[in-house]
């Protein structure tokens, strides 16, 4: 198998006609099957290419066709592999970033020193400062024997590093030298204006040494910004790689840690995994933070809400839809936004007497929406690849409905974790705090939310209701009705859904007021709230199920309200990637205390 060819190559020279210069080199470079990354600047050219034999040539002839690159120096060295993905031409404000305005190599340059010549003065033992102008984790590698590293983590801060150079070296002769030359072309002249008398800048940097003399004065390797990372005197690749989190160089030694994991971690950038999930939500939290200060919904926006066709009412007319469909809305009502043409599909707007179909959607548009105030404060409580396990805050509804379409937790998750789409495995009501669990991925999903449906989950909540329990343990197995009533509600009815809901009496304070577990074996809406109120124990704060039987007008509370004393406290569920049982708690809110 043939060598691919690898060159590095700057010049500092003026250029123009930049984009036509860039539209026509990556055509050839894309003809040519070359990889890598040319810059392009008024200031001149800096690039680093791999390919064929035949195509590297076809590339320096190409470019030592432009004026004033007729002479473009070129480094060269041979791989196994192609050390690049992509190829890139780019227009860049420099070639080699530094930030200081009056920097000219082409027309000031520092003296320049060849290989041989710095080697010839470090035989003779020649008094010289040798000033190695990489980053920290270049010099790590490898540097010239007694060289003084300057000491950053970025070319940009260079400028700040010299201010530190004791003032004695200004009278020194001082060789700095980089990778291959480009960054003291600008660091050199730097140098003199900051009063450095006797500066020297390596020609064709550690590269071109190790091609003229090898590694004599040299320890280690020379780190180089491609996929080889790092090359011997000798110009090959060695066996050194680069922490795919941190990017720190790792030499064999360092790959030999238990810290090092490959596509992870390296001893340079390790977290216990404690640490690491601390990092994680912090990160969470603030970007969740980002996207609801202010709250997404709380300045004027369009909302088309979508309304899908279900079989079941395919042939009914548009207004005998909507009012049999969503019937908490009144028919009146919906009759006013029809005559508003606020009902409409792709077409536009859509009359009553219209035919719906089954599978057709149609949107209900609402200009100038404004939502009502939730409560955001989202914490995380855990985090891995495949779930994320939340504490909810209150009043937040889950999903978009009625009043709510951004003010809710399926939005905010997916505005903070975008490209990512978290589902959520179940539901709490919009007044009910705590754990959450949500899929990272449509397949988690498939895999976690059964568990729900088979009741393999077991879910724990801790209620405030009014009134004493009778028993320390007891359980309501009242069915509920699958239908919903006026703003929502719930009822209990002997032919409705079959549910089951298991209490444990934790304490009675005496304000007539009790703390019970609530542990729901099935899974129905307002399961747990209907049943204590059915029992004459209701929830208090409940805005919708009150006491003394009675039916409340609304469902969500508002943020300046008592809260609903209702708090899904523990779960417990099967891994859908470890298969292992793993469960999770949520710190207790304060009405929990008999003063709460």
């Amino acid at each position: 198998m043939s060598k691919v060819v690898n060159i590095a190559a700057y010049k500092f020279v003026s250029l123009s006609d930049l984009k036509e210069l860039r539209r026509r080199l990556r055509k050839r470079c894309v003809r040519w099957e070359l990889k890598g990354t040319i810059l392009l600047s008024t200031e001149g050219i800096n690039l680093f290419v791999a390919g064929s034999r035949q195509a590297i040539d076809r590339l320096l002839d190409e470019l030592r066709a432009i004026e004033g690159l007729e002479d473009l120096p070129v480094k060269e060295s041979l791989s196994d592999r192609q050390p690049f993905n992509r190829m890139l031409v780019r227009i860049k404000r420099e070639i080699i970033a530094f930030g200081v305005e009056g920097i000219d190599p082409a027309n000031a340059p520092s003296p320049k020193l060849q290989a041989r010549e710095l080697k010839k003065w470090l035989d003779e033992g020649k008094h010289v400062t040798l000033l190695d102008t990489r980053n920290d984790y270049e010099v790590k590698l490898g540097t010239f024997e007694n060289a003084i590293p300057i000491g950053v983590d970025h070319f940009r801060d260079f400028p700040d590093a010299v201010e530190q150079l004791p003032d004695e070296m200004k009278q020194q002769p001082v060789v700095m030298f980089c990778t291959g030359g480009i960054r003291c072309e600008k660091a050199g002249p730097f140098m003199e204006q900051a009063g450095f008398k006797n500066v020297f800048q390596l020609e064709g940097g550690i590269l071109k040494y190790f091609e003229e003399c090898g590694g004599n004065h040299y320890d280690g390797e020379c780190f180089v910004f491609d996929q080889r990372v790092a090359l011997n005197p000798k110009l090959e690749e060695t066996d050194t790689t680069q922490c795919y989190a941190c990017q720190e160089p790792l030499s064999v030694e360092d790959q030999q840690s238990p810290k090092y994991i490959p596509g992870e971690s390296c001893s340079y950038c390790y977290k216990e995994p404690k640490d690491r999930l601390s990092i994680t939500i912090a990160q969470r939290e603030a970007a969740i933070r980002r996207v609801t200060t202010p709250l997404p919904g709380s300045q004027p926006y369009s909302n088309k809400r979508p309304i899908k066709v279900p079989q079941r009412f395919d042939g009914f007319t548009l207004i005998e839809f909507l009012t049999n469909c969503l019937p908490h809305i009144d028919r009146s009502d919906w009759e006013s936004i029809i005559v508003a043409e606020q009902m409409a599909n792709d077409a536009g707007p859509v009359g009553a007497d219209r035919i719906v179909r089954a599978g057709e959607r149609y949107l209900h548009l609402l200009p100038g929406t404004i939502e009502p105030d939730v409560n955001p404060d989202v914490h995380l409580l855990y985090e891995d690849n495949a779930i994320i396990v939340i504490n909810k805050p209150a009043p937040l509804p889950m999903h978009a409905s009625g009043r709510f379409n951004r003010h809710t937790l399926a939005y905010i998750m997916q505005a903070a974790y975008r490209p990512e789409v978290p589902r959520a495995a179940h539901r709490l009501d919009a007044n009910t705090t705590g754990i959450v669990v949500l899929s990272r991925t449509r397949h988690i999903a498939g895999k976690l939310q059964p568990q729900f449906e088979r009741q393999e989950v077991k879910k724990a909540y801790i209620v405030r209701v009014h009134g004493h329990p009778f028993k320390p343990e007891f359980e309501c197995t009242a069915p509920i009705s699958s239908s919903v009533g006026h703003v929502g509600v719930r009822a209990i009815d002997e032919s409705g859904v079959e549910s089951r809901t298991e209490f444990t009496t934790l304490d009675k304070f005496d304000d007539g007021t009790a703390l019970v577990e609530a542990r729901p074996i099935t899974g129905r809406t307002n399961q747990i709230r209907l049943h204590l109120w059915h029992m004459d124990m209701a929830v208090c704060g409940d805005p919708l199920y009150l006491p003394d039987r009675k039916i409340g007008d609304k469902q969500t509370l508002d943020l300046s309200e008592q809260p609903l004393c209702l708090h899904a406290q523990r779960i417990e569920f099967t891994h859908p990637t470890t298969g292992q049982r793993v469960s999770f708690e949520a710190p207790l809110p304060s009405w929990v205390t008999p003063n709460g």
